[in-house]
């Protein structure tokens, strides 16, 4: 499915509806257009015909595809763009088994990493960041917070951390942190994550493009080097509509 280049015919895509089926004619629709998403009949970021084209192509009121539409904005499946239309939402997947940068994830899946700036700085530890990457107090540090975008779509917020020992300046980061930690000998060999849900504050909504209290999902990361010592503490807060998060599981042995 060609993706944001034209709107779709869905009667082809998902067929007809049934108007003598018990159930409602929207949640017949809404449920076949989030089969069609899931199964990627309908591709990441491809555009949706406008409501009345729907509402005339599949024989239905334009009612009907309202509600059906406003259940997948509501599950995060469809965004709606202002003066564009409605698009399928793009999802990226994050292995929890892989320690590699967002860079990385975005170039393995065809896509095009990018960042808008926040802040590169550099400072003296903070107390949390003394603790998190125990460092001494007024260790010296540098700070990236950035916008970090799977082509033109913004996809996280980004808040990092690293002693300055292991960079030297905060102009080193371009595109990516670990290419140039790896630049320096410093790559993260292993890491810790801890994931949890949250609510973005309105501040961070804008930055984003979304719904001020859209749910996300907030990924902690430490990163250590060979030696055992903490070469980053990051905190990404990653959109809710568009990050899946995938671990693989394995019994364990007896």
């Amino acid at each position: 499915m060609a993706s944001g280049k034209g709107a779709v015919e869905l009667s082809r895509v998902i067929g007809a509806l049934d108007d003598q089926a018990p159930a409602p004619l929207y949640q017949q629709l809404h449920r076949a257009l989030r089969e069609a998403i899931e199964d990627r009949r309908l591709g990441d970021d491809s555009a949706l015909p406008p409501e009345r084209d729907i509402a005339t192509d599949l024989g239905v009121s334009r009612i009907t595809v309202r509600k059906a539409l406003d259940a997948l904005v509501g599950e995060g499946l469809v965004r709606r763009r202002h003066g564009a239309g409605t698009f399928v939402a793009a999802r990226v997947e994050k292995s929890f088994s892989m320690l590699s940068s967002f860079s990385e994830d975005m170039e393995s899946r065809g896509r095009t990493a990018r960042s808008t700036w926040l802040r590169r700085s550099a400072g003296t530890v903070t107390p949390e960041e003394a603790m998190v990457l125990g460092l001494s107090p007024g260790s010296p540090v540098l700070r990236f917070h950035r916008i970090r975008y799977a082509d033109d779509v913004p996809m996280a917020l980004e808040y990092t951390s690293v002693p300055s020992r292991y960079l030297g300046s905060e102009l080193a980061v371009d595109t990516s942190l670990y290419a140039a930690l790896e630049k320096t000998g410093n790559r993260p060999v292993r890491a810790l994550q801890r994931l949890r849900a949250v609510l973005f504050t309105a501040g961070q909504a804008d930055l984003l493009g979304i719904e001020a209290k859209a749910p996300g999902l907030l990924i902690e990361r430490r990163g250590f080097v060979a030696d055992g010592q903490a070469v980053e503490f990051t905190q990404s807060f990653y959109r809710g509509d568009s990050y899946d998060f995938v671990a693989e599981l394995q019994m364990a042995s007896r």
